[in-house]
Order: structure tokens, then sequence, then C-alpha cells
């Protein structure tokens, strides 16, 4: 499998002009590439492929007085600037059709100097090189000093440089790795998210949520005072949005160390995983939204796949319908839907429940029957599809409780 291994590098004064240069020439580029297919489709001529494309933005382009600085940098900082502009054509071409699944994709957008985060990258025909004084060779950059924090599995079949909004400069290193299966456990676990406590797992046991964002609210909100006090387009302004943008790094750099702690402890000592498929857009747009960004959900959960996949371990994901909450984990019975306010339920049968707790364990039961189920057949009634005019959701029709209460690669 791929996995990207992210390191931090320090590149001198000299090396971060040509990375800016870098990130300029790679911005024009796709942008001009945009245009050139917006302008075709407009006059009513056929879409300008990909070939066509290169030679008219970088090949041409280059000869020209005004894009003759293109040639400054590396063609394959250009050439993936174009790729990256093609892949986001298919991925629209592919919602339009169906052929892609989800959300809605959105056509392709110019892309702004003012973008807080700038990126470029370099594949095998650029012959970038990790040297063994730990330096990075670069081409038309030099060799950018990297703190290698780990060692890499592999050969790199390409890096991406980064650098984000807090003026940090960041290597991604795509590495193609066998599976590492972990020696086979018996214990098998379901795990209902939510926010008070982050995880509650069906033995029991509650990880109580870190809350971050919340505990920096206060150092945050004196930084963007600060900032909205500076005249814009002063220097003042300039290192007061750095500042802002380092206090929500460290918020987010601690919360991904944080799940990947969390989430290599619960693959390694479980052979099944199993959560709840769990809608994060809908949750989002709720007066919840803020706590739900906070506790990263649908990163946690990626991570559980992806670490499940590499280390021989079995993920399920629980349709975000099954009333997880209100089923009875002893009887089965289905309750009426409860508040958000009551934690602890008595079931008709005489059966005492904690919400999170019923929650998990009913989660687990239904990964295994899905899992179980080897002729891939219905292992409980299927939904019937809405009728039309029922299908859609009342912008202001309230989340049930359970939707409320439930939601790298390296």
């Amino acid at each position: 499998m791929q996995l990207r291994y992210h390191y931090r590098v320090y590149p001198t004064p000299a090396q971060r002009e040509a990375l800016a240069r870098a990130f300029g020439c790679a911005r024009v580029v796709f942008n001009d590439g945009l245009r050139a297919r917006q302008q075709a489709h407009e006059a009513g001529e056929p879409y300008v492929c990909d070939g066509d494309l290169s030679k008219q933005v970088i090949t041409r382009a280059k000869q020209t007085p005004e894009r003759v600085w293109l040639g400054e940098v590396s063609s394959v900082v250009l050439q993936q600037a174009l790729a990256d502009l093609n892949t986001a054509y298919r991925h629209f071409f592919a919602s339009l059709s169906g052929k892609r699944k989800g959300r809605k994709v959105a056509p392709p957008r110019f892309r702004s100097r003012k973008d807080n985060r700038q990126t470029i990258r370099f594949t095998r025909n650029a012959r970038f090189a990790v040297l063994t004084n730990g330096r990075l060779r670069l081409p038309k950059i030099g060799d950018v000093p990297v703190r290698w924090s780990r060692t890499l599995p592999a050969e790199p079949s390409s890096v991406t440089v980064i650098k984000d909004a807090a003026g940090r400069y960041f290597a991604s290193f795509v590495v193609t790795t066998s599976d590492e299966p972990l020696p086979p456990v018996a214990s098998e676990v379901g795990i209902d998210l939510g926010l008070t406590h982050f995880a509650v797992l069906s033995d029991g046991t509650k990880i109580t949520a870190p809350r971050l964002l919340r505990r920096a609210a206060r150092k945050l909100k004196r930084l963007q005072r600060d900032l909205s006090r500076k005249q814009r387009g002063s220097s003042n302004r300039a290192k007061a949005v750095v500042k802002v943008a380092k206090a929500h790094a460290r918020v987010a750099d601690t919360r991904r160390d944080w799940q990947h702690k969390l989430s290599t402890e619960i693959i390694r000592d479980n052979q099944a995983v199993y959560v709840e498929d769990l809608c994060v857009v809908g949750l989002s747009r709720t007066r919840l939204a803020k706590s739900v960004h906070d506790a990263g959900w649908a990163s946690f959960t990626a991570m559980l796949e992806y670490k499940a996949a590499r280390y021989g371990r079995t993920f399920g994901r629980v349709d975000r319908f099954f009333p997880s909450t209100r089923m009875c984990a002893d009887c089965g019975r289905i309750n009426a839907k409860l508040p958000l306010s009551v934690r602890s339920w008595t079931c008709p049968c005489g059966a005492v429940h904690d919400r999170d707790v019923n929650a998990a364990i009913n989660v687990l039961a239904a990964g295994r029957a899905e899992r179980l189920n080897a002729c891939g057949a219905q292992v409980r009634p299927a939904f019937v599809p809405a009728p039309r005019r029922e299908a859609g959701i009342h912008p202001n029709a309230a989340y049930s409780t359970r939707s409320v209460e439930g939601i790298y690669a390296l």
C-alpha cells in the first residue's frame, strides 16, 4: 500500500526564494490551463486535451516574453500543476455523470497567490534525491536540510513540498510499502463516537474528548482581536496573521498526534474494529458545528481504516441510520427516540443501559453480522428508499438524536 511520510524541512533564505518562485510558476500554469479550457468552452470549441494544453500553456508560453520566466523552475513542477488540473476536471465530470459517488464535485477554480497553503510536487522524472548527508536535493532549488524523525521504509516515488499558513515547510514523500500484519488477537470492538466522550468502546471503556480547540479558545480570541486591530496591508498585520496560523497549527498538530496514538492502540489490541458511518458534513451545519470540527471524527476513522488494512485487521462501517442508541443490546427491542440529556435508560425487558455503551455494543453486533454474512445478503431488512418528495431534508429540520451523538496515512 502507499503511505505518506511527512518531514519538516528548513530551507535557507535563497532556497525560500526559489521555492516561492516555483509556487508562483505552478499557480500561473494551473490558472492558464483553466482559463484556456474555460475560453474554449465559452466559444463552443471542443475540450482541450491534456497534450495540447501542455503545449499551449508550458512549451509555447516559455517562448513568449510574458512567460519566459517559466523556464527558471523545473519543468516537472509545471507538468504536475497541469496534472492536478486534469485530475480536478476528471473528478468533476465523473461527479456530473454519476460515476463518482458522494457529494457533487464543483469545477476547478483559479488558484490565488493569497492562498495560505502552497504546494509543488516532484516525481522521479525530476530526479530528486535523498542524500547521504540527510539533505533533500530538489532540482533548481538545491540541497534542503530535512529533520528526519524516522527513516523512509523504501525509495519514494514522489515528494511534495508544502508551505503552510504558519510559514512552515514540509516534505511529503509517497512510499509504497508492504503490509505488516500483527499477531492475531481474539478481541473485537465497536466504537461509538461522541462529543462528551470522544469514543466509547463496547467493552465499557470511555475515552474523554481532549477538546483542544476549546482549550485554546482564549488565546485564539486574543490573537484574533489583535489581528483585527492591525491596518490592512501593513507588515504588522502580516505578522499577526502568522501568529494566528501558528496557534491553529499547534491545535491541529496536537489533535493529529493524539488521534494517531489512540488509533494505533485500538488497532493493535483488537482484531476487528467497527464504527458508525456518520454524516460529518451534515452535523457540521448544526449548532454543534464547532464541537464536531474540534473532535475530528472523520480523520480518526480514516486512520483506523488505513491502519487496519496495513496491519491485517478488519475494519467496518455500520450504516448511519442503524438505531444503535435506541436498540436494546439484550432483547433487540427498538425503543422511542431519546433526548441528548438522557444518558441512561431502562428497557421494558428490565435491562438498564448506559446510552453510549449500549450503542457501542450494538455497533459491534451489527458489524459482526455484516462481516460474517458470507453470501452478502441482507442480515436485517433493507431500508426502503423514500418517495421523491420525501427524499430531501428541510434546512430547518432537526437531526436525529443518534446522528448528533455519534461520528492520514502518516
